[in-house]
């Protein structure tokens, strides 16, 4: 580097690391909120087909990356035991089956369930650890549920119907982050394990169920789309990862609400789904039930820090 080039990085300015994750988690949870454009672009194709070849391109963008990292001997490690096995086995269900019904959602007209299954994710989370892991609901928390699941019969009983897609993805969802918990290794590695061994799955659909009647490689406007699903899927997550370690959760977890917003703007203003007074009231109560939420989650994120600080302080004391 020259003596001017160096004189010019100096007077940059250079985003901290809390800054960098701060925009780091806002990439990713922009192409998940926006992603239901992308889905749309292939509605023509099946589901289960569009489902497949995600989970083979995710496949071979995160093999990529271990590969670049020198990392790729972690995911035989990771395998090795039955019962981690088994654990990834689960979680790769899981978020198969909660990528499966998003793309139906967006394909069928229904991306404002989808948002809707993503806005009560976290109050889902929270009562899957009081029955899974028998944490305790504070006073505002249990209020948020409460309003969470009141909007839910609310939404029922002005549409007819249970919003069971958005059931559904906020359980599987749920039940992927607790199965998380049980998997020692890094978001990369764990879900590179995941689509390796849902692959053979997704391989078996194509070549037996899809056959010479899949649109890959038919046109090369579909085809492209299809391949752009790995970089999609995987792009996110490691943009997540990368915010998580320098943001605090609380604000990991308060950024994390642009993604399902902005999957609402692309229902109501993008598709044109209908928004009735039954949407709007539905709305308003997870709304309120998130601002509690996230409002008791920092609260207890500054009470943990003074915590932390003061047994820091009395830790150095001499006496």
């Amino acid at each position: 580097m020259t003596q001017f080039s160096r004189q010019v990085a100096a007077a940059l300015p250079v985003p901290s690391s809390p800054t960098l994750g701060v925009l780091a988690m806002l990439g990713a949870c922009t192409i998940w909120g926006l992603s239901p454009l992308y889905y749309k672009l292939l509605a023509h194709v099946p589901p289960l087909e569009v489902l497949s070849h995600r989970t083979l391109w995710s496949l071979v963008f995160f093999a990529g990356v271990l590969m670049v990292q020198g990392r790729l001997a972690q995911i035989g490690h990771l395998l090795a035991r039955p019962k981690r096995a088994g654990i990834v086995l689960l979680a790769a269900l899981s978020i198969s089956t909660n990528w499966f019904f998003f793309i139906f959602s967006v394909q069928t007209g229904h991306a404002m369930q989808a948002s809707l299954g993503y806005y009560i994710f976290p109050l889902v989370a929270v009562m899957i650890g009081v029955v899974l892991f028998g944490e305790r609901l504070s006073l505002l928390k249990s209020l948020a549920v409460g309003l969470a699941t009141l909007a839910v019969l609310w939404l029922s009983r002005g549409l007819g119907a249970v919003p069971w897609i958005s059931l559904i993805l906020a359980m599987t969802f749920g039940m992927y982050g607790a199965l998380k918990r049980g998997i020692a290794a890094g978001p990369v590695v764990s879900v590179t394990a995941e689509v390796l061994l849902l692959s053979p799955i997704a391989l078996a659909w194509l070549f037996f169920a899809v056959g010479a009647d899949g649109v890959y490689g038919t046109n090369w406007h579909d085809t492209l789309l299809l391949m752009v699903s790995g970089p999609l899927t995987g792009m996110p997550l490691i943009l997540f990862s990368a915010a998580s370690r320098r943001v605090e959760m609380a604000t990991v977890g308060l950024l994390q609400y642009l993604n399902p917003t902005l999957q609402f703007l692309c229902a109501t203003l993008v598709f044109a789904e209908p928004f009735t007074p039954a949407h709007a009231i539905t709305f308003a109560l997870i709304w309120t039930a998130l601002a509690l939420y996230s409002a008791e989650a920092l609260r207890q994120g500054r009470a943990a820090r003074r915590a932390s600080s003061s047994a820091s302080v009395s830790g150095t004391e001499v006496t």
